[in-house]
């Protein structure tokens, strides 16, 4: 949200102001961020977000729209059909993954018009990324290719990789080129030069070759000669060019990249013309093990959110010490630091963070006073409910750490229900719901602000999370213990009372609306027939991602209508088999209700049912008739 309740009259500024920065880099995005969140901004939507980039001080970030065109392009000039080329294109909802390699051809294929406006996205994105000294980073070749190319190329050497995701190879195992097979260059330097002849260029390129995928030979001579013919594809057009690599591949699958063929892969590039992600280095660092990447530069980066997920979390210290101790390791290599999330649109209070470390040599020295401050910025008034609540959530949702510590949420709310859910947290939920208590407290002054309404409302759906795991738990344990009337009405609470609830007060805020979501995907379009399309490659996201439940629930959102519509029939479904179990003195089995979970799922990606786009009741009276109904229940006990 935005805060602009501004100073009367503003404060002199007596002298110009410097500020120095440590990091020749302050970078953002990861290639996820483009499909769980960008996926269908329109310019407006960009213009505000470079706008935020900017005055974050952010000068390195991905420039990927409209990159489908111009491997058209090239696919066509290499004698593929227009069909085949359609066949390989992924759906909008799961480009990313298709630019990466892991999949092909799901949720396509892509409408001539989606090409049109991604064009005319990415000239306005790279028009104001450069007005504002921001180096843009384009897309270059990392070796996947389209099947097709084997009708034309019968004597190129290809290898079909593993799958992915639980995908089977309809959809995923891609076609790797060799890197010393002819066409690679070709194929790279053709993709370059259409790109940079179209969108100009600031010599930086992103290449993923290996992103969750395995490659078919551990052998270090393989993956050095893998990784030189991507740059070398590069410096044929542009003898400048610097690669931007993220390193997620080192720290995902660190079972198969050992030191030599960590070695092999940042050797095979002259030293400083690779520039390394260290993407997870909050949690999981890779510079450490990699003695500081063997001398490649890299950028420290917080990656803290998985598939675009509600959820109040953070590691705030590990944040807020880990740029200071990289740069601080023997030979560091470190040149900047960045942001990297899958999506965005949650825990502002950790990117405001890790913006502000992009300026500092040293790390905050007092987070709770830093805290305090953020608090009074973000509602342009001084608060002590609300500096006692934010100190409350630094101290518990914010300090994740240990091995309950991870930024996917995986609260029983938005998965799929078993008996065997875990409900395990790493801070005491008693300073969640004191939070919201106190941010209530605070209504009276800070009701007007938008930004606390929105903070208001995020702490409600957590404390309405909490409330859900609290109520599951009590229902399984009645259910092991075969006591029909507790089960029946924890049960009943949680499936008829509490998700209405949530759903209501979530309905008072366009940002946590199924509707907006929808709406975007159908304003993209220009038929009905198109409109219908994207509708439903957001709600396979959003659900089921792939046509089987492939990776269910891992871009699962907190949103309006999809509580109603989909979280609740599920667990009323879950609730209502469970009790049967007990009526018929039968096992419960999961399976069974997996199927019919699945059934569930399945229509509600084909529904096309339309869901307001436009925020319904107050978030204020609604927070409170929630809280109202609940807490005393928690201060008693008697949930």
């Amino acid at each position: 949200g935005s805060q602009l309740r501004l100073p009367e009259p503003l404060p002199a500024v007596p002298e110009e102001l410097t500020e120095a920065t440590p990091n020749r880099y302050r970078y953002y995005q990861n290639v996820c961020t483009h499909s769980y969140s960008f996926v269908w901004w329109d310019w407006a939507r960009w213009e505000r977000e470079l706008d935020w980039m900017a005055l974050n001080g952010i000068n390195l970030a991905l420039a990927w729209s409209g990159q489908e065109a111009i491997w058209q392009r090239v696919y066509l000039a290499l004698g593929l059909t227009q069909s085949e080329i359609d066949e390989y294109f992924t759906g909008p909802a799961f480009l990313a993954w298709e630019r990466m390699g892991n999949l092909h051809t799901w949720g396509g294929p892509l409408p001539r018009s989606w090409h049109l406006k991604q064009l005319y996205l990415q000239h306005r994105i790279l028009d104001r990324m450069r007005s504002f000294g921001m180096i843009p980073v384009l897309p270059a070749f990392a070796g996947h290719v389209p099947k097709a190319l084997t009708r034309v190329f019968p004597q190129i050497n290809i290898t079909q990789l593993g799958s992915w995701g639980h995908f089977n190879c309809s959809y995923s195992c891609s076609f790797l080129l060799a890197p010393e097979d002819p066409l690679f260059p070709v194929i790279g330097s053709l993709f370059l030069r259409e790109l940079t002849k179209e969108f100009g260029t600031d010599h930086i390129y992103g290449a993923d070759t290996f992103n969750e995928i395995l490659p078919p030979s551990s052998e270090p001579s393989y993956l050095a000669a893998a990784t030189a013919s991507v740059y070398q594809a590069m410096i044929t057009v542009d003898p400048d060019a610097v690669w931007l690599l993220q390193g997620w591949l080192f720290q995902h699958q660190p079972q198969f990249w050992g030191p030599a063929q960590v070695t092999a892969v940042l050797g095979a590039v002259p030293r400083g013309r690779l520039l390394i992600l260290d993407l997870f280095a909050e949690s999981q660092p890779v510079y450490l093990r990699t003695a500081s990447f063997h001398g490649q530069p890299f950028i420290w980066c917080m990656l803290h959110n998985f598939g675009g997920n509600h959820g109040l979390f953070g590691a705030l210290e590990a944040v807020n010490q880990g740029p200071a101790a990289a740069r601080l390791f023997p030979n560091s290599t470190m040149v900047g630091t960045g942001m990297a999330p899958e999506g965005i649109g949650q825990n502002e209070v950790v990117y405001a963070l890790m913006a502000e470390l992009g300026w500092r040599k040293d790390p905050v020295a007092d987070l709770e006073a830093w805290v305090t401050s953020f608090a009074a910025r973000r509602y342009g008034v001084d608060s002590k409910e609300t500096e006692v609540a934010w100190r409350l959530l630094l101290g518990s949702v914010y300090n994740c750490s240990g091995e309950a510590c991870t930024g996917h949420n995986r609260s029983p709310l938005v998965r799929r229900p078993s008996l065997q859910m875990v409900t395990t947290v790493w801070y005491n939920r008693s300073a969640v719901f004191e939070a919201w208590r106190l941010l209530l407290a605070a209504t009276p002054t800070l009701a007007k602000s938008p930004t606390f309404r929105y903070d208001l409302l995020d702490v409600t759906r957590q404390a309405a999370q909490e409330l859900v795991s609290l109520y599951y738990t009590e229902a399984r344990t009645a259910y092991l213990n075969k006591e029909l009337v507790p089960l029946m009405r924890a049960a009943g609470i949680l499936v008829y009372e509490l998700l209405p609830a949530l759903d209501g007060v979530l309905a008072s805020d366009s940002r946590f609306l199924l509707g907006t979501w929808l709406e975007q995907a159908r304003a993209v379009a220009v038929s009905e027939t198109e409109a219908l399309f994207y509708e439903q490659n957001g709600r396979y996201q959003l659900t089921l991602w792939g046509p089987e439940g492939n990776i269910l629930d891992y871009a699962n959102k907190q949103l309006a209508g999809l509580v109603a519509g989909y979280y609740a029939p599920r667990w009323e479904l879950f609730m209502q088999m469970l009790v049967e179990s007990l009526v018929q003195g039968r096992p419960f089995q999961q399976h069974h209700f997996e199927e019919n979970a699945f059934q569930l799922e399945q229509s509600f990606v084909f529904s096309t049912q339309r869901y307001p786009s436009q925020p319904q009741g107050d978030t204020v009276d609604l927070a409170k008739k929630l809280f109202l109904k609940y807490y005393p229940r928690l201060v008693a006990g008697t949930l």
